[in-house]
C-alpha cells in the first residue's frame, strides 16, 4: 500500500493558491489499487496529524509515502524529487517530520518562485497564500501533469515494504 500526500488549505477560499498546489497534483492522480490519496483537511500547519493518523490505520510503512507540495524558493514548473531531509522551512513538511518522529520519507517539490528571479517575496506567509498570476496559471496544467507522472513513476518504480 502506497500513501500519496499531497499538501494544502482546506477550504475554497486557497484552492488556486500557490501552497494548494499539492492537492492539485492529487486531483490530477487516477485512482489506483493499493494507492491511498490524501488531502488533510487540517491547515498546512498541521499536516503531519493526518499523515500520521493514515499511516497508522491503513498501516502504512514510511517508505511507501509521498509527500507532494509547493516549493517557493523553486522556478515555477521546476519539479524537484528527493528520499529524504529537512522542511526546507516548509510548516506542512516540518509538521509531518515532526508528527512522525522522521525525515525518511520521499518527497515531490513543485517550483512556485517567481518567474522574474529579481523579484523579492516580502513576506513569505502572504506570497504561499496568495493566487498565481494569469501567466502563471496558465502554465500550471502542465506543471500538474508533469508532476502527476513523477509520482505515478514512483508508484510504479518503488517497491511496496511490509504493512507495519
Amino acid at each position: 500500500m502506497k500513501l500519496i500526500v499531497g499538501l494544502g488549505n482546506p477550504g475554497k477560499q486557497y484552492e488556486k493558491t500557490r501552497h494548494n498546489v499539492g492537492f492539485r497534483v492529487i486531483d490530477a492522480l487516477p485512482q489506483q489499487p493499493h494507492v491511498i490519496y490524501l488531502k488533510p483537511d487540517t491547515f498546512m500547519n498541521n499536516s503531519g496529524t493526518a499523515v500520521k493518523a493514515a499511516m497508522r490505520y491503513y498501516k502504512i510503512s514510511l517508505p511507501d509515502v509521498l509527500v507532494v507540495f509547493d516549493d517557493k524558493d523553486l522556478p515555477l514548473g521546476t519539479i524537484r524529487f528527493r528520499t529524504k531531509g529537512s522542511s526546507g522551512g516548509h510548516n506542512g513538511v516540518q509538521s509531518i517530520i515532526d508528527h512522525l518522529g522522521s525525515s525518511q520519507f520521499a518527497r515531490l517539490k513543485i517550483g512556485t518562485a517567481p518567474a522574474d528571479p529579481n523579484e523579492v517575496i516580502h513576506d513569505t506567509t502572504d506570497y504561499v497564500l496568495g493566487k498565481f498570476t494569469k501567466e502563471e496559471e496558465q502554465q500550471l496544467p502542465d506543471v500538474i501533469e508533469q508532476a502527476a507522472q513523477k509520482v505515478k513513476e514512483w508508484i510504479r518504480k518503488t517497491p511496496t515494504h511490509p504493512n507495519v
